[in-house]
């Protein structure tokens, strides 16, 4: 049996517990960033406290595509070099940023929070489905693109939306399968994800 590892100090600990609870970052990882603030100087703790604090109380959520943003509509909402016929829906703010560092879309975003996955709990009113479809019957949007992860819960939220939007005059359209299935929109290389949005295709239930 391998030993719990033991730590000099409670306080030590304790940020080793909290640095490892987030996404990728083991005790050992932790512990590295632990003793990197302890030997700088304190000013680069106070100024990764604030940074953290700040975010988490003064980011907002854009009104319209629910990225974050620092004012209540995003950057991208706002452009006028944005084409707003063409809103491409993904799940999380990380895919985003990914299909943006292609710079292979022109279009608006809508991002829905997540996706549907009964297995945890999240049904479609978890997620921001009510908005997109308020956005497509407010009128001006000639194509939804669903450019959602190539997996079970991706396809069976593609699936529903499809469904909500089949009412409306609109091209839906979804991501070409160059992104493998299985595989997160998010760790995708830059290259194939921009190539699965300019290749879309029409959505059908085949796929």
């Amino acid at each position: 049996m391998i030993n719990q590892q033991k730590y000099p100090s409670i306080l030590l600990e304790n940020v080793v517990e909290e640095f490892s609870k987030l996404p990728g970052i083991g005790k050992k990882t932790a512990l590295r960033f632990a003793l990197y603030l302890l030997k700088n100087e304190l000013i680069e703790s106070e100024n990764l406290g604030n940074a953290i604090l700040k975010f988490r109380t003064e980011v907002n959520h854009c009104q319209i595509c629910h990225n974050v943003c620092d004012d209540t509509v995003c950057e991208i909402c706002n452009s006028n070099k944005r084409d707003n016929s063409i809103v491409c829906v993904v799940e999380n703010v990380a895919d985003v940023m990914a299909i943006e560092n292609t710079q292979q879309f022109k279009g608006l975003y809508h991002v829905l929070g997540g996706v549907i996955s009964p297995m945890n709990g999240v049904s479609p009113t978890d997620l921001e489905i009510a908005s997109l479809v308020s956005r497509v019957a407010g009128g001006g949007i000639k194509e939804v693109i669903l450019a959602l992860s190539p997996d079970m819960e991706g396809d069976t939220t593609c699936l529903y939306i499809y469904k909500k939007l089949a009412q409306f005059n609109i091209d839906i359209s979804t991501i070409a399968r160059g992104v493998s299935v299985g595989d997160s929109l998010e760790y995708a290389d830059e290259i194939t994800l921009g190539r699965s949005i300019v290749n879309r295709v029409k959505y059908s239930y085949e796929l």
